[in-house]
């Protein structure tokens, strides 16, 4: 029975990615009716029990939006929901992939707590000029093997840390798990260094798609749904509970940290640091812009598009466009 209720929240599950509490959109009354049909013999009380021990809790509402929410939405999580399934059951990789938060590198306060039998010492400010660094994490999620790969970036959150992140791990990891696949799947927020809008991110996938003769599907959450994102509470959270309270050091504490990260569902990670200094406020000329070759959706088109290798047509786009 909890494999079936972990199917049921599978696309309806949100976190926050440092307490690690989750919540869905599914009442226990939902879940209840959707595992009787399957022949389960279970009520509210039960359902409720599982989910507190699976970390999910009831969630009040918190003033915090100054807009209101995309009215296509809902419409666009369902869309999420639909292409994830169907890349999962052809065995096509999935990545979900977002910047963590930024985290100062030095004998610095971790917010959480640790049994010792003395606290440690640490800064009595956070003033970024003390600190030895910055480290920028930029994850990328595995959803089919519940692997976890991180680029701890030194300079500055760009599209091309984002890029050469995706593109180290397809190097390493991606492309020998996937032997043989031609579409990927990348699940990303709308804004930050996979912007929706950025044509920096736009070409770097175009880059990735010529390179390794991939078909790149992306689908962004909608502005205010990050939450959902995969990596959110399946990645970060779980990092941010392992090396709760502890001071982040150097880059080798926050490197083994990240790698020493486990979970009971059988989650792993590798982690790296990249020094490159990456540059901001790059821009692509409208030449450069005219060479990517990106696939609108006909289904929320600024949110959904696919690219395709350069070097040959890729034919069966019914795959992707369903």
């Amino acid at each position: 029975m909890l494999t079936a209720l972990e199917e049921l929240l599978q696309d309806d599950t949100a976190g926050d990615p440092i307490r690690g509490v989750k919540w869905t959109r599914k009442t226990p009354e939902k879940l209840s009716r959707a595992l009787r049909r399957q022949g389960f013999r279970v009520g509210r009380t039960t359902i409720r029990r599982l989910l507190q021990e699976h970390g999910y809790a009831l969630r009040v509402n918190r003033k915090r939006l100054s807009r209101r929410q995309d009215p296509q939405r809902d419409r666009q999580m369902r869309y999420i929901a639909r292409q994830r399934r169907r890349f999962l059951h052809a065995g096509w990789p999935v990545i979900s992939v977002d910047t963590k938060k930024r985290e100062l590198v030095g004998n610095f306060r971790n917010a959480g707590r640790t049994w010792r039998r003395t606290p440690l010492e640490v800064l009595a400010t956070d003033f970024p000029s003390d600190a030895d660094g910055k480290a920028i994490p930029y994850g990328v999620y595995d959803l089919q093997r519940n692997r976890g790969y991180i680029a701890l970036g030194t300079s500055h959150q760009t599209a091309e840390l984002a890029v050469a992140t995706i593109r180290t791990w397809w190097q390493q990891v991606g492309r020998m798990a996937y032997a043989g696949h031609e579409h990927l799947l990348i699940l990303a927020d709308s804004g930050g260094a996979n912007s929706c809008r950025s044509w920096g991110w736009k070409a770097g996938v175009q880059a990735l798609a010529d390179e390794f003769n991939l078909t790149i599907t992306v689908m962004h959450y909608p502005p205010g749904a990050s939450k959902w994102n995969p990596i959110e509470h399946r990645l970060f959270s779980p990092i941010s509970q392992n090396w709760a309270g502890q001071p982040l050091v150097n880059y080798e504490t926050i490197l083994k940290f990240i790698r020493t990260t486990k979970t009971r569902g059988g989650l792993r990670c590798r982690a790296y640091v990249d020094p490159t200094a990456y540059k901001t406020g790059r821009k692509l000329t409208t030449k450069e812009i005219a060479q990517i070759k990106v696939s609108p959706h006909r289904l929320l088109p600024s949110w959904n598009y696919t690219l395709k290798p350069r070097s040959e047509q890729v034919t069966n786009e019914h795959v992707i466009f369903g």
